[in-house]
């Protein structure tokens, strides 16, 4: 097929408006799927997905659409509508030409709404409107239309109506991004130093990636030159691996092997490569035998939040079974179906051998976690999430990034400590300011302008730091709105930090484990909180108890938990009390030995109470 009859498009919105359940339509307007196999949510094939009724993991599909006498190839991606994966819509804009930004009537437009139409507008794409749900009793088309024409600045005509469940638009959806939606052209016009064009050439962009145990490594592509075919060899031009194609094939939406990808054409590519970090997303493919230079300026993806994960049994138990090994492999194999999770092997004295792990966000480090307990069957201690701190000697300049709790320095007077911000903002109706305000000061939050949208909200921009967006902000804006608010945000950069960190002693000795790092204000009121719930949760034992915990170079909160009473006297009936005192006094010496060289024993439970993710 001409390339001038390929449209490459993806559907963004807010989470929740409706991308899913519009897709289903398109595939049952085009064909895509046959009427007895529609199922909803057809695109969302993890399980977690189709439970929890959002998109985790974009999924692109080819759909045949024919119009005025013309076939034309649309191939459309869907995204992920949560903000943890707004790292997965950029990677789908790199691979296409425009968008449908879908918003919900019932709703209007929303904080993610804004988030993802900057991302189109940064990489320059044709924006569809589309007004979903219009056949809702409680649907608001006028008001929602005038919010959409108003951030657009386009005209009423232009927002087409639709409805996911009824599939009414769909048709008319359909053409206009027949119309509005540019075909594709081969980028090597746009780069500079690419060699002149040879038959021989070719280069496609990595969007995304999966693993089979049979086939390998197989990426998923746009292939921006040339042509890519089986038996063609091709090399990662950033990881620098060659390989030799197995297979080329497209989405429809199942994997279905073709002869050969053309320029403009998105589809998949069989590597056969069976080793981890091998693909990355973003990289460039290319022929060995006629290169052309890498595509610039994609985005990487970076952790926002750090957690660590410890099996719950590191012991081989009778049938051999090592926890800490499947949960190596485990992540490993999510590794190469997520590229936005990174791992590295850590230790710790209390709960032994684990993983410190990279996330998007806690609904991201949420989905891992499920995962790791439903499809590998694991039982995890997963500590307090937490963000990295870099850390810069005031003398020395010496820089290091710290990302466990217990190893941020206890003395920081010559360090200067530095820690992520976020730019964010917050659509909510205007009569919830009064309840914003303050929990948005409690948080930190440098505010900005806010601006009417629309007839009854407001849109309330601000800065604060990441630490604060994860002691239940959003959870807490959503309370405070009865559930109307909503969030965005983006990382911006790293500012002085005033923090410390708090340590917990048990008879003296410390507990790496508990070891969290807290602004300097609340240090005194969090120290209580870890005092009391120690205090509420360890288990008496033959020794006295004292809890301890340490901050800005002095003990901030104690606690103490008295020592169990054994009754050495009561097998005696009356007679002389001096023996009675004999026993007193033994036992007395007892525990004086005892508490001397005994440790606190600290279950398993009371840590995994400790460090449990609310």
């Amino acid at each position: 097929m001409e390339s001038r009859q390929i449209r490459n498009f993806s559907i963004i919105a807010h989470i929740d408006h409706g991308k899913s359940t519009l897709a289903d339509r398109l595939l049952e307007v085009t064909g895509a799927v046959p009427r007895r196999q529609m199922k909803e949510q057809f695109l969302d094939t993890m399980e977690l997905e189709r439970e929890r009724g959002i998109t985790i993991k974009m999924q692109p599909v080819r759909l045949t659409y024919h119009q005025q006498g013309e076939d034309y190839e649309l191939n459309l991606i869907d995204t992920p509508g949560h903000i943890d994966f707004s790292y997965e819509v950029s990677r789908s804009l790199k691979a296409v030409e425009g968008v449908v930004l879908l918003v919900d009537a019932t709703q209007g437009v929303q904080a993610q709404t804004l988030t993802v139409l900057s991302l189109a507008r940064e990489q320059g794409l044709a924006v569809i409107p589309a007004l979903n749900k219009i056949d809702l009793p409680v649907a608001r088309v006028e008001e929602t239309r005038a919010e959409i024409v108003k951030l657009l600045g386009c005209q009423p005509e232009e927002v087409i109506l639709v409805s996911g469940k009824t599939g009414a638009g769909a048709e008319a959806l359909l053409a206009e991004i027949v119309r509005r939606v540019p075909p594709p052209k081969e980028s090597r016009a746009e780069t500079k130093q690419a060699p002149s064009t040879g038959s021989g050439q070719a280069r496609a962009l990595v969007f995304d990636f999966e693993y089979s145990n049979h086939k390998g490594i197989i990426v998923y592509t746009r292939v921006l030159d040339g042509e890519l075919k089986k038996g063609d060899h091709l090399i990662f031009i950033a990881a620098g691996e060659k390989f030799t194609v197995q297979e080329v094939g497209i989405f429809s939406p199942a994997k279905k092997t073709v002869g050969s990808l053309s320029s403009g054409q998105i589809g998949y590519v069989v590597t056969g490569i069976k080793e981890r970090g091998q693909a990355k997303v973003g990289d460039t493919l290319t022929k060995v035998s006629a290169p052309l230079p890498a595509v610039p300026g994609y985005a990487l993806s970076r952790p926002v939040v750090w957690a660590s994960l410890y099996p719950a049994d590191q012991d081989a138990d009778g049938g051999g079974r090592d926890d800490f090994t499947l949960l190596r492999q485990a992540l490993e194999r999510l590794n190469l179906q997520d590229a936005a999770l990174s791992f590295e092997e850590e230790y710790s004295g209390a709960l032994g051998r684990g993983f410190r792990a990279g996330f998007l966000g806690m609904l991201h480090l949420e989905i891992i976690t499920e995962r790791l307990k439903r499809e590998f069957g694991l039982r995890l201690v997963i500590a307090t999430p937490t963000i990295s701190y870099r850390i810069t000697g005031k003398k020395t300049g010496q820089t290091e990034v710290i990302y466990s709790p217990h190893l941020f320095p206890t003395e920081t007077k010559d360090k200067q400590i530095w820690e992520p911000w976020i730019s964010a903002q917050i659509i909510a109706p205007h009569h919830y300011l009064g309840q914003i305000i303050p929990l948005l000061y409690d948080h930190e939050a440098v505010i900005g302008a806010t601006d009417n949208f629309g007839d009854d909200r407001t849109v309330i921009s601000l800065e604060m730091p990441l630490r604060e967006l994860m002691r239940h902000f959003f959870d807490q804006i959503k309370s405070v709105t009865a559930g109307f608010a909503s969030l965005s945000y983006e990382l911006i950069d790293e500012r002085p930090a005033e923090v410390t960190r708090l340590d917990v002693l048990l008879n003296g000795e410390l507990e790496a484990a508990f070891s969290r790092v807290v602004p300097v204000g609340r240090a005194a009121r969090e120290a209580e909180e870890i005092a009391d719930k120690l205090a509420e949760l360890l288990p008496r034992q033959l020794i006295t108890i004292k809890i301890q915990v340490t901050g800005l170079g002095r003990i901030i909160a104690a606690r103490s938990i008295s020592a169990l009473k054994k009754d050495v006297t009561g097998y005696l009936y009356g007679g002389d009390i001096t023996r009675k005192r004999k026993l007193w006094e033994k036992q007395k010496k007892g525990k004086k030995k005892m508490q001397a060289r005994g440790t606190v024993n600290v279950p398993h439970e009371v840590f995994l109470k400790m460090m449990k993710v609310d």
